[in-house]
C-alpha cells in the first residue's frame, strides 16, 4: 500500500499542503495564522490516513534530526550497557533518539567509528573515549567537530586535556578506601587483576593500590599485579596465575566485576572458599554483582546516573553553545557485600 503523503492529507481535509505542512510541523502556535478549526480537519486527516512526518525530511528542513550518538569502548561489558540505559533514558524522556556505536576495544575500529559519526547527521555526540588519548587520528577527528560546533560530552574516569563538556566519575578515592577496608581486615598480601586494553582506563585504581600498600609499609610486588585482558576468561586466567604462587594473595582486587566473576570462579575451582580463603573485589557494580555466590563487594559509579547526566550536559550544550565548559563530577563508592571478610592464617 502506498504511504500517505501531505498531499493526500491536504486532499482529504480540503486544505493546502502547506497546511497540512505548518500544522504537522507544529507552526501554528501563533507563528502562522490557522483557525483552530482548520487544524482540527488536518490532524483528523492524519489519524484517518495513518499519515507519518518524514523525520529524514524534516531534519533537513529544520537541522534537527531528534538523534544523540553514543560510542562505548565494549559492548560484552554490562558496566557500559548501563551508562547506554542512561543516556537513552533521559535523551527519550527529552524526545531524542540514540544511535549506539561499539569500538569493540580496538584503536583502527575506533577512529572508523568515529569518522563515520562525524559523517552523519547527529545533533551531539557522547563518547567514552579513552581511545582518543591513543590516537592522533581520533583528536584531530574531535578537534575538526568541536570546530564544527557539534555538541560534544565525555564520560570519563579521568581529567582530559581536550576542551569538551564531561561527566567524570574517578575511583581513586573510592580505591583508598577499598585499601584501607582490606588492610583493616589484615590483608597483607593483596592482588590486582589489571585487565584493561589501554593503561589509561584503570589507573585511577592501579595508582591507589600502589600507593595504599607503601603507605601500610608493604612492599609493591609485580608478581601481584597480574597484567591481563578485559574479558572474564582473562580474569579466569589472571587469578589462577595469582592463586598458584607460593605465596599467594589472601585478597584480590579486580578492576572491573567481570574480572572480579572470572576470578570468583577462579578459586572456586582451585577449592578456595571466597572470603574464607580469598576476599574479592570489583568495580562498576554490574548487576549480577550483587546475585552471585557470594554477593560480589564492589565500588559502584551509579553509571545510569553518569549516562543521564552525559545527555543533559549535552542539550545544555544544544540550547547554549556559549556555555563555558560544563564539568560534572560522580563520585563512586564502595560498596561492602559477601566476598570480603578477614585474612586467613596461611
Amino acid at each position: 500500500m502506498k504511504r500517505p503523503t501531505q498531499v493526500d492529507v491536504a486532499r482529504l481535509a480540503g486544505v493546502s499542503r502547506a497546511t497540512v505542512s505548518y500544522v504537522v510541523n507544529g507552526l501554528t502556535d501563533g507563528r502562522v495564522p490557522i483557525s483552530e478549526d482548520t487544524r482540527q480537519r488536518v490532524l483528523q486527516a492524519v489519524d484517518q490516513l495513518g499519515y507519518v512526518p518524514d523525520a529524514r525530511a524534516q531534519s533537513l528542513r529544520s537541522g534537527d534530526t531528534k538523534t544523540i550518538g553514543l560510542i562505548i569502548p565494549d559492548i560484552r561489558n554490562p558496566h557500559f550497557w548501563e551508562h547506554a540505559e542512561g543516556v537513552e533514558q533521559e535523551a527519550r524522556a527529552s524526545g531524542y533518539h540514540m544511535l549506539l556505536s561499539d569500538i569493540a576495544l580496538n584503536s583502527e575500529y575506533a577512529e572508523e567509528i568515529f569518522k563515520g559519526l562525524s559523517r552523519r547527521r547527529i545533533d551531539g555526540l557522547i563518547f567514552m573515549g579513552s581511545f582518543i588519548d591513543q590516537s592522533e587520528e581520533a583528536k584531530k577527528i574531535l578537534t575538526i567537530l568541536s570546530k564544527r560546533g557539534l555538541p560534544l560530552v565525555e564520560i570519563s574516569d579521568h581529567n582530559i586535556d581536550y576542551e569538551v563538556d564531561f561527566v567524570m566519575s574517578d575511583y581513586r578515592e573510592a580505591t583508598k578506601e577499598v585499601m584501607a577496608y582490606l588492610l583493616s581486615l589484615q590483608h597483607q598480601r593483596i592482588g590486582l587483576i589489571y585487565g584493561v586494553a589501554t593503561p589509561v582506563l584503570a589507573e585511577d585504581r592501579l595508582q591507589p593500590y600502589q600507593e595504599g600498600l607503601l603507605a601500610a609499609g608493604l612492599p609493591v610486588e609485580q608478581e601481584l599485579i597480574a597484567r591481563c585482558g578485559p574479558t572474564i576468561e582473562d580474569g579466569y586466567q589472571a587469578a589462577l596465575q595469582l592463586l598458584k604462587l607460593p605465596n599467594r594473595p589472601t585478597a584480590i582486587i579486580s578492576i572491573n566485576d567481570l574480572l572480579a566473576i572470572g576470578a570468583l570462579r577462579a578459586a572456586r575451582d582451585l577449592g578456595l572458599d571466597v572470603p574464607t580463603d580469598l576476599s574479592l573485589i570489583g568495580y562498576d557494580d554490574i548487576q549480577m554483582a550483587k546475585y552471585l555466590v557470594p554477593r560480589l563487594t564492589t565500588v559502584s559509579k551509579d553509571s545510569i546516573r553518569v549516562g543521564r547526566e552525559a545527555v543533559k550536559q549535552l542539550l545544555g550544550r544544544m540550547n547554549n553553545p556559549d556555555l563555558p565548559r560544563q564539568k560534572i563530577n560522580v563520585p563512586p563508592q564502595l560498596i561492602k557485600r559477601e566476598s570480603t571478610g578477614p585474612a586467613p592464617t596461611l
